[in-house]
């Protein structure tokens, strides 16, 4: 199977990194958040959705529609917070899209500036580089990632730089391509890796912010077990340690990260299922989020409908800590909110978005209120209001 490489998108964008810096609490924190979720259009759904949350109480309020455009499943906000990009999920010849749109944080408005091509089919995961100046782009059905760049009025102009995966793995359905399924940024901007659910690999590329570029790195990639199907990958707020879940075995990966050198080198594979669960038919995972303290870390499972909940050690090594699946059906992507306080999962199985409490001491998730109706969510996103 021929190498290939690929991108990771930042772990944390420069707009809420101080943000996460609020979990401690403190007086004068920013408690009041708009919440924006992604989700796919076709049924009931026409958009993306804006809700309010107060996280000093974790009530979410009413989903009202933000800004009707197809399949926005996965969206990311702009450092400055005031401009949100989603992408829209299609396949065919001519591939997916970008949107960009206006936003105003004081009333939560979005205002369409401009659409431009994915450069390929199923766009399903995005990001905004630390500088601004850049979205990127994992296009799952086109096996590829991509550099759009950001005018200053925050615009799209068309991409600036593609990656083409190559390549097959051992699982015959699913694997018989490369499926780009996520695309993230090191912390320090240098590095973009790519989780490639078709490769078995999660690839990296040196990224240039200035010149909006990917370029094959050396090693060009790290493998993760044959028909694991990485899918979303997060980084520990410390930048040692990273994170990649698997969603066809239902495992977690967990590695060390040398910063100056831009490589992963992998420490521990981890089931996300109770020892119990045997039959995993009709089983997937999702999302992987760390909590902001570094402490824990959190995997969805659709199926089994849980959130499973892991202890982060000092090495970054992971201990199952448990699972949650009150309310919980098919859940896709969820979010941490950032004063450290709730989790908000999307569920797209259930047409709703829960909220649960986590407790700072253990991890451990209580549910808050009852689920708030919004048509097949995909994705959560903040912005303090």
């Amino acid at each position: 199977m021929p190498k290939v490489v690929g991108v990771v998108m930042g772990a944390v964008l420069p707009g809420l990194l101080g943000l996460t810096a609020l979990a401690g609490g403190g007086s004068g924190e920013t408690t009041k958040f708009w919440v924006f979720v992604g989700t796919y259009t076709g049924g009931k759904s026409k958009g993306i959705y804006r809700m309010e949350l107060d996280a000093a109480t974790g009530k979410l309020g009413h989903a009202a529609l933000a800004a009707e455009t197809p399949n926005p499943s996965f969206l990311a906000i702009h450092p400055s917070r005031k401009f949100l990009y989603a992408v829209g999920e299609a396949g065919g010849p001519q591939g997916g899209a970008v949107t960009a749109f206006a936003l105003d944080a004081a009333t939560g408005e979005l205002k369409l500036l401009n659409r431009e091509s994915s450069v390929g089919a199923g766009p399903c995961h995005i990001v905004v580089d630390q500088t601004g100046t850049n979205v990127l782009i994992a296009n799952y059905g086109g096996g590829s990632a991509a550099v759009l760049p950001i005018q200053p009025d925050g615009r799209l102009k068309p991409a600036s730089s593609v990656q083409q995966h190559r390549g097959r793995s051992v699982n015959k359905s699913r694997q018989e391509g490369p499926h780009a399924h996520s695309i993230n940024l090191d912390p320090h901007n240098r590095f973009a890796f790519v989780a490639d659910l078709g490769l078995d690999k999660v690839l990296v590329y040196r990224f240039d912010a200035k010149h909006g570029t990917l370029t094959p790195h050396d090693p060009p990639a790290v493998d993760v077990a044959p028909g694991a199907g990485p899918r979303h990958f997060a980084f520990h707020p410390n930048g040692k340690h990273a994170y990649v879940i698997n969603e066809l075995d239902l495992t977690i990966t967990a590695f060390d990260y040398d910063a100056a050198k831009g490589v992963l080198t992998t420490r521990q594979t981890i089931r996300t299922l109770p020892t119990d669960v045997t039959n995993t038919k009709g089983m997937s995972t999702a999302e992987v989020v760390v909590h902001p303290s570094g402490k824990f870390l959190y995997g969805s499972n659709r199926g089994h409908n849980t959130i499973a909940i892991f202890r982060i050690g000092a090495a970054g090594e992971l201990t199952a800590a448990g699972h949650q699946g009150h309310h919980i059906k098919t859940p896709r992507n969820f979010a941490i909110e950032p004063t450290g306080r709730y989790l908000l999962a999307a569920n797209q199985g259930g047409d709703s978005i829960v909220v649960f409490a986590i407790d700072a001491e253990s991890g451990a998730l209580t549910p808050v209120g009852e689920p708030v109706a919004v048509p097949t969510p995909v994705c959560v996103r903040f912005v303090p209001r």
